[in-house]
């Protein structure tokens, strides 16, 4: 029951901070945000705030939000066709009737001659029975369509996705990858607070029972500053010393309490990606400094972001095999191990996956943030949008590959499971 708590509150986090970029960029343009989602499939929550629907949904593989624009309205108003106009106390249209006008006995009925709620926002008509004079009824801004007892807010152009600036569109595409960024140095100044940062000396953190630093008498705050007479000032250079000489006795001198201690011992010799390395039993140690809080959380993001970027070349160059990858069971089992180490490790994967998040969603592919970042980039290059039909075309390909791939990766996560 822990790992399902901590599971779902990191996947709540992880994609609500995503979508919240995008949400807030978005009303910032002053588009029209129709809804907030996260997960996808059947809705298991809904309520709406500020012309939102924010909705929790069944299937936990990420989230959405839904700009006016940015795909293509499901309600359109022919002429000839007969629909129900109520109206408000300015006498503008609030509510367009499309069916069920019977449940709106106070509607006035028209045939519809011309409609045009993008620009003028006008519905042009003939009342029911009187045919002899068309009329033109203003339409408000924030007026409804009505369908199936169901209400859609209309959007006027000026309030749609297409309707903004490159500038605008492409940051507010670019919103939600950078909160996860924003995130992981969030979690990172918090990991620092909590637990301190890394030292930068050889200090010892923690000394594992029955190691052979126990035997030699090493202890958790000892600083390593000298082995076999080489002067040692980074944890780096202790730990490069330390793997060259697997079952040879080095002599260390450490910092204890501002007096040194001279200990003898021999690193146990272990197997590491195929090579034979010495290894005594200890871990870094961490210190509290404000100054240094602070920019670890920014270090540890660029490091680790480094590294995720280093994998996925990996993964293009063939280095590294999509066997490896892991989709939402995979992401569960490792939780699951996370959260048996303890909070902190629970902190670091959070952290780590949300950089992942960002990274994967910058990628160049079709129905992803950066997929789409790229077509409006190629606007902003060409001086005039790409074909909407096109470029829906694409997206949806690229959307029904990457779920393709969802289900690969998570019927791989499945088989290792049971193996």
């Amino acid at each position: 029951m822990k790992t399902v708590i901590a599971f779902i509150f990191m996947f709540g986090l992880l994609v609500s901070i995503h979508e919240f970029g995008h949400l807030i960029f978005a009303k910032r343009a002053g588009m029209l945000v129709r809804e907030f989602a996260i997960g996808f499939g059947p809705k298991i929550f809904s309520f709406v705030k500020n012309e939102t629907l924010y909705t929790i949904r069944l299937l936990p593989i990420g989230g959405y939000v839904r700009v006016a624009g940015e795909d293509p309205e499901i309600i359109e108003l022919k002429p000839g066709q007969h629909i129900g106009l109520e109206f408000n106390e300015e006498g503008k249209v609030s509510s367009l009737i499309v069916n069920n006008k019977s449940k709106h006995p106070d509607a006035m009925v028209i045939e519809v001659d011309h409609v045009d709620l993008d620009h003028d926002l006008v519905v042009t008509g003939f009342e029911i029975g009187e045919h002899e004079e068309k009329l033109t009824f203003q339409v408000d801004r924030k007026a409804f369509f009505i369908m199936d007892e169901n209400k859609t807010q209309i959007a006027p152009y000026d309030r749609q996705f297409a309707s903004k600036t490159v500038g605008q569109r492409a940051m507010q595409l670019f919103a939600g990858p950078m909160m996860n960024f924003v995130l992981a140095i969030v979690l990172f100044f918090i990991l620092g607070i909590i637990q301190g940062v890394p030292s930068e000396q050889a200090l010892v953190g923690q000394v594992q029972p029955n190691s052979p630093a126990e035997q030699a008498g090493f202890e958790a705050g000892d600083t390593i500053i000298q082995i076999d007479g080489t002067a040692i000032s980074t944890w780096e250079e202790f730990s490069q010393i330390v793997q060259q000489y697997p079952n040879e006795e080095l002599t260390m001198v450490v910092n204890r309490d501002g007096n040194t201690e001279e200990l003898a011992v021999t690193p146990k010799k272990i197997e590491r990606q195929g090579e034979e390395v010495g290894q005594i039993g200890i871990s870094l140690g961490f210190e509290k400094s404000l100054f240094k809080t602070v920019t670890y959380g920014f270090e540890q993001t660029y490091t680790t972001t480094k590294l995720i970027l280093t994998n996925l070349a990996m993964l293009v160059t063939g280095q590294f095999s999509i066997d490896q990858l892991a989709g939402p069971v995979g992401i569960y089992d490792i939780t699951d191990q996370v959260v048996q180490t303890g909070f902190n490790s629970f902190l670091l994967w959070t952290a780590m996956l949300s950089i992942n998040l960002g990274i994967v969603n910058l990628l160049p592919l079709p129905a992803l943030d950066g997929g789409r970042l790229l077509f409006v980039g190629l606007e902003g290059l060409r001086g005039k949008p790409i074909d909407p039909q096109k470029e829906g075309i694409v997206h949806f390909v690229g959307f029904a590959l990457l779920m393709l791939l969802m289900i690969i990766v998570t019927w791989n996560d499945i088989q290792r499971l049971f193996l």
